[in-house]
């Protein structure tokens, strides 16, 4: 009998070459990144007249937003996942913390939003990277 005989799976690594992004894995970020910018320059400047200052503030947080989410999607897919969503989680609650640190409330309020909102973020992130294993 002339059967093939069984191989071992094999698991496709991600190359680290950036040539074969999608168009998406740019504009997600980039997107992202603008509108957090824009909201942060905007809480900021706190009904005050727009400058330069608040400008390049706005730029500086949505650049750095946009940076890290990312460096998260690329790094990501190789983590564990209950590091990848931990990662998320910790991403979201910080941003979130952040955003509402420059309202002028007390630092504790902030750190509690920004705690329901990473664990909130942490808790669907594993869910969705759970539900999706391969």
């Amino acid at each position: 009998m002339a059967h093939a005989a069984p191989t071992a799976l094999r698991r496709h690594r991600q190359s680290t070459d950036m040539a074969h992004l999608s168009k998406s894995a740019y504009a997600r970020p980039l997107l992202l990144g603008l509108v957090y910018g824009v909201w942060a320059a905007f809480i900021q400047r706190q009904t005050g007249p727009v400058d330069a200052g608040n400008v390049f503030y706005g730029i500086l947080c949505g650049v750095l937003f946009a940076g890290i989410m990312f460096g998260l999607a690329r790094v990501g897919p190789r983590m564990k996942r209950e590091a990848h969503a931990a990662a998320y989680g910790a991403f979201g609650g910080i941003a979130v913390g952040y955003l509402h640190s420059l309202t002028g409330q007390s630092v504790l309020k902030a750190v509690v939003v920004g705690l329901a909102v990473g664990v909130g973020v942490g808790a669907i992130a594993f869910y969705r990277y759970y539900m999706r294993e391969d």
